[in-house]
This record gives structure tokens, C-alpha cells and sequence, in this order.
């Protein structure tokens, strides 16, 4: 089977496992604190080939996904805020171990811990924010929004392929990402913009619109998705060349590891927050 019939296969589950999951919130809950737990693992598993970093894998992807699943309680009213306490004690933990751990390079060692945390459980637990909001009657589940930016992630994807294999001429990020073009980024903004009016359309005719966002705010947090989803890409693209290898993982036949599929996301989920909380300040 050629790998690109292996990797449509692929793409095809992986965007129904999404969709489909967001449907219930405790469906979405326990298929991102899976993908949470999975990218902390592969990503403690990569650094930790790096000479004199020992990050702890089990604790640090356990942290990952209950900081994530503490934020979803949270946001969606269920846990009370002291929900929080044991992954700080854990945070603590992971520091103070190093005292006693004899690691030859400590720095290192907390600077990666830190940096599963940061860069992968904080990014996935923006989807409870997004997926929650209060309303005068209790917290009410949202699935438009977040289901949206994975949206715009997949059609920005295929419009910069598609206008980058026709049009291509402009390096966008040479030194990280030959692949990548001015026009493709172009094109797939364009894509997104033209997406982002027609979910604004749908959800405005079948009364989705909870946020009651315009058109042109659905068309700046489409945009916003796209910039921060291009440069989510290319972390994780420098990421992999600093750390010498293709790609991150081969559990998603054709796709490579979590980091590989879902490395957009993780830029993408905190901007689209800042962008919907800075629009209730304007």
C-alpha cells in the first residue's frame, strides 16, 4: 500500500476521531487527555536521548494530563480551584528531585520537564477555556469554537499544500522549512478566510453562534489560528533538527508521532483564547 493511500487512511480516522468527539464533553475530555498524555510521553522520550537530560516520563506525562483534565473541571464548573494543588506539589516535586538526583547537568533537566508542561499540557488544557463558558443559567459546553480552530489547522493545511505545489516560488522559512512558500501561507489564508464567513453563515442559520461573533471577528480568529499554526509548525520543525531526526514518532501511519499531527494546535488553541479574551475587552 503506497504511503499516500496509508496516510489519507490515516487523516481520514484522525479527523473523524475529532469531530466526533466533540460532540459530548466527556468524549472530548478523555480523547485530548489520551493526546496530552501520548505528545508528553513522545517528547520526554526524544529529549531524553539528549546527553545529561533524565526528565521523568511517567510523572511528567501523569502531570500533563491532570493539569489538563483539572482545567477542563475547572472551566466547565465542575472542581473548585484547589483542583490545581496537586499539580503544583508535583511541579515542586519535579524540581526539588533533582537535588538528589546526582544528574550531571540539572539545567537541562529541569529546562525540558518544564518545557512538557508549557509547551504541550498548558496549550491542549486552552481547549476547556475554549469549550466552556459561563452563561447567567450555569456553564454551558461550546463545541463550535474549538472543533473551529482544528478546522482552520486542516483547511489552512491543504490550501498552503495546494497553492504551494502550484504557485511555490518564495521560501517562507528556508533555515527551518524549505517546503513551506509565501504563496502557499498565502493561499491557505485565503482558504481559511473564505471557511471562517461560512461558519459564520451556518452557525448564525442554525443559531450555533453562541459567542454571537461577526463575520469579520470569525475571519480574524481564523487568521489568527493560521499565523500561530504556521509558526506552531515550524517550532516543531526546529525542534526536530535540533534534535536530529524526520519525525517525531511513527504511531499515526504516515503522519509520524502526536507532535508531527498535532504540532499547529499547540500555538494555534493559546492564541485563539488571547484573540476571543482580548475581543470581550474592545
Amino acid at each position: 500500500m503506497s504511503n499516500f493511500i496509508v496516510r489519507t487512511i490515516t487523516g481520514i480516522f484522525f479527523v473523524a476521531a475529532v469531530v466526533v468527539s466533540f460532540i459530548d464533553p466527556l468524549a472530548m475530555t478523555f480523547l485530548f487527555a489520551l493526546v496530552t498524555g501520548m505528545t508528553v510521553w513522545e517528547f520526554t522520550g526524544l529529549v531524553n536521548q539528549r546527553k545529561d537530560v533524565d526528565t521523568n516520563r511517567m510523572i511528567c506525562t501523569v502531570a500533563g494530563v491532570y493539569f489538563f483534565v483539572a482545567v477542563v473541571g475547572f472551566s466547565s464548573g465542575i472542581t473548585p480551584s484547589a483542583v490545581f494543588i496537586p499539580y503544583l506539589i508535583t511541579i515542586i516535586y519535579l524540581l526539588v528531585a533533582e537535588l538528589y538526583a546526582k544528574n550531571p547537568d540539572p539545567v537541562s533537566t529541569w529546562a525540558h520537564t518544564m518545557m512538557s508542561q508549557l509547551y504541550i499540557a498548558l496549550p491542549f488544557s486552552m481547549l476547556g477555556v475554549l469549550a466552556f463558558r459561563a452563561t447567567p443559567f450555569g456553564t454551558e459546553y461550546v463545541a463550535t469554537i474549538p472543533l473551529s480552530v482544528f478546522v482552520f489547522l486542516w483547511i489552512n493545511d491543504t490550501g498552503a499544500y495546494c497553492c504551494g505545489s502550484l504557485l511555490g516560488r518564495h521560501k517562507l522559512f528556508p533555515r527551518i522549512s524549505p517546503g513551506k512558500s509565501w504563496e502557499g501561507s498565502v493561499g491557505g489564508a485565503v482558504f481559511v478566510a473564505a471557511a471562517a464567513v461560512l461558519i459564520w453563515h451556518l452557525t448564525e442559520l442554525y443559531g450555533m453562534n453562541e459567542l454571537q461573533l461577526t463575520a469579520l471577528q470569525w475571519v480574524g480568529l481564523g487568521l489568527t489560528v493560521t499565523v500561530f499554526g504556521t509558526w506552531g509548525d515550524l517550532v516543531e520543525s526546529l525542534l526536530k533538527r535540533t534534535l536530529g531526526i524526520k519525525d517525531s514518532g511513527k504511531i499515526l501511519p504516515g503522519h509520524g508521532g502526536m507532535l508531527d499531527r498535532f504540532d499547529s494546535s499547540l500555538l494555534a488553541l493559546p492564541a485563539a483564547v488571547v484573540y476571543l479574551y482580548t475581543l470581550t475587552l474592545l
